[in-house]
């Protein structure tokens, strides 16, 4: 018979226990896909009375996840523990210094270390995967390996958090403000108690570094990554959005520009017809542009123990089956290290203004936008009961630089009755 490949599991969360699940409802059917056995031999989690609604019995315990890495009856482990150090990074270490595969779905643990534990896996011929870091359920690091693997890649974007679409979602369906909505997906299990990793754009950004390294053949840099966050949407934004047919998203987006590697996770404008437009509730989209394929858009679950088990036990099939590739796609001693681009590609953007409403008040407006060189593509004034004129203006394209001298002078201008509101409109 042909050798299994014996497995541990470091964490039971619902993530842990979704793979228990595949391995014991699909057995049969993994073994005949992937040519061999798939066995699970031991487990390791920080309780082990908890009821997590598997069978535990057949599997060995171990309380310590780095012995857990250590056993020699072990060829792969797959670290669903989270942290982007202590016990997921020893553990993580101790397995591929050990020669055994590892695959995880830890996006900080990566975001942070993740070319230290490439060039370690690659010394030791191993497997490091990732896939569940990414985008949930959908296989967009296989994509960019493997299928698209012909290709220079132009761009590379998406909705990348399932819960900051929620929020922005539901508060355009509803028209409840963001607080509420905030609550709603806490109630709901979507956010966490403390949601700043996710509205604040962390957890996207950690996928983004990760997704960027993938594409553009570079060094994971997480710090290079310019983070904001959605706290500071309004409702009247995506109400006003909507109505000159754009929508708002939390959208990173990571290209190769002149000046090096741009890669930026901020409450953006898409068309409300393209894909990412048409994007509802906590799904998840990547959409990635190639020189010889063009636009491919991938779509599906982000999170949650299905999608991510899921995800993990495809790599874990790939393993099985022999596949060993370089972690981000190529060896880790090829990848560069990538200036951070400083400008960016130019956009056009969506500006909100508060306006003394006085007559020759646009003028002032539109004349300083000429003296910086930016054009108007369109303006729309809304209806309003005091002297506080709110003024809506797309630009043509410009770069934000450009841009942010001239909102300073407006803000600092008698006109202005609070700070303008500059969003980003991707194109798609």
């Amino acid at each position: 018979m042909t050798k299994p490949l014996r497995i541990a599991i470091a964490g039971l969360g619902t993530v842990g226990a979704g793979i228990i699940k595949i391995v014991q409802k699909h057995g049969d059917l993994l073994a005949a896909r992937a040519g061999r056995p798939i066995e699970i031999i031991a487990i390791s989690a920080r309780s082990r009375s908890k009821d997590r609604g598997v069978d535990l019995s057949a599997y060995a315990w171990e309380d310590d996840p780095v012995a857990l890495a250590r056993r020699d009856d072990v060829d792969l482990l797959i670290e669903v523990m989270g942290g982007e150090d202590g016990p997921a990074k020893a553990a993580t270490e101790t397995a591929l210094a050990a020669g055994k595969h590892v695959v995880t779905a830890n996006k900080a643990m990566l975001a942070m270390n993740g070319h230290a534990l490439a060039e370690l896996a690659e010394t030791n011929n191993v497997a490091l995967r990732y896939e569940a870091a990414v985008a949930g359920g959908i296989p967009i690091v296989k994509a960019l390996t493997e299928g698209l693997a012909g290709n220079g890649i132009e761009r590379v974007m998406g909705v990348m958090n399932g819960t900051c679409n929620y929020i922005l979602t539901v508060m355009e369906d509803t028209g409840a403000d963001y607080a509420d909505v905030l609550k709603d997906a806490q109630d709901l299990g979507y956010a966490e108690a403390d949601p700043a990793v996710d509205v604040g754009g962390i957890d996207a950004a950690h996928k983004l570094a990760l997704l960027a390294a993938t594409a553009f053949g570079t060094k994971v840099d997480f710090a290079g990554v310019k983070i904001e966050g959605i706290e500071r949407i309004e409702l009247t934004d995506i109400k006003d959005a909507a109505d000159m047919g754009y929508r708002i998203k939390l959208l990173g987006v990571a290209r190769m520009n002149a000046d090096g590697l741009e890669q930026r996770m901020q409450p953006c404008l898409v068309p409300a017809n393209s894909p990412l437009g048409q994007l509802e509730g906590v799904t998840n989209m990547v959409v990635v542009d190639g020189d010889f394929v063009g636009q491919t858009v991938y779509q599906g679950p982000g999170a949650g123990e299905g999608p991510t088990a899921s995800a993990i036990m495809g790599d874990v099939m790939d393993i099985a089956r022999g596949l060993v590739i370089p972690v981000f796609g190529q060896p880790a001693n090829t990848l560069t290290q990538a200036a951070r681009s400083s400008v960016g590609a130019d956009a056009a953007y969506y500006l909100r203004f508060t306006l003394d409403d006085q007559p020759g008040v646009l003028a002032v407006i539109t004349a300083i936008l000429g003296e910086h060189g930016i054009s108007i593509n369109r303006m729309r004034q809304y209806d309003h009961a005091d002297n506080k004129a709110p003024v809506l203006i797309v630009t043509h394209k410009v770069a934000r630089t450009t841009l942010d001298g001239a909102l300073n002078v407006i803000d600092a201008s008698d006109v202005s009755l609070a700070a303008p509101v500059a969003i980003r409109i991707e194109t798609v």
